[in-house]
């Protein structure tokens, strides 16, 4: 789950929850819709910020579900009772700061912020409903008590991020186990 901040085209940010992500390296690819204001925002910038919210987050993530940075609605949009909002930073009671290589705003809120910029975007389905933006992070900021002590690495014991399944949020999760995948990677473990 993130809050995805665009930057509209008079230069006012947009903010959109996303649960659309998959990652490999420094890249991300993130489905949505083709019809929103962030897809619109994206494909004329050419960047973003992926807000990776923690648990405690899910009441400013829920404010925005049923926002829209457009103000022209579309029948589906209207029909699931979406609303217009220009400040949807405001609406969610999220604080928005300067990026330092993209346009886009970060959110103040959220331990892990990373600033992107776009490397495609291609029509996911043939009646064009969803759009598929592969992404590279060009700077990542990250709260100090996410990291493991002298490394770069984030500690997942101590980062709960905010999950979204089939449309409900979820966190608190904890470590089922250790595993093979983090010791051949030599992920370092804090030590507990």
């Amino acid at each position: 789950m993130s809050d995805f901040s665009t930057r509209n085209a008079d230069g006012s940010a947009n903010l959109a929850p996303m649960s659309s992500a998959w990652w490999l390296g420094d890249q991300c690819m993130l489905g949505m819709n083709t019809a929103s204001q962030t897809t619109r925002n994206m494909l004329r910038e050419k960047e973003c910020v992926l807000n990776l919210p923690s648990s405690a987050l899910g009441g400013a993530v829920d404010r925005l579900a049923l926002l829209t940075g457009s103000p022209e609605r579309t029948p589906h949009r209207i029909e699931k009772g979406y609303r217009y909002e220009p400040d949807k930073f405001g609406a969610a009671g999220l604080t928005p700061v300067a990026s330092e290589l993209v346009g886009a705003p970060r959110v103040a809120e959220c331990p892990i912020q990373l600033e992107c910029t776009s490397l495609s975007a291609h029509r996911f389905d043939q009646a064009d409903r969803a759009t598929a933006h592969t992404v590279r992070v060009v700077r990542a900021h990250v709260d100090e008590e996410l990291i493991v002590p002298g490394t770069a690495h984030i500690d997942p014991d101590g980062w709960d991020p905010l999950l979204m399944k089939f449309c409900e949020f979820f966190g608190g999760a904890g470590r089922l186990r250790e595993s093979r995948l983090a010791e051949a990677w030599r992920i370092p473990q804090p030590v507990r």
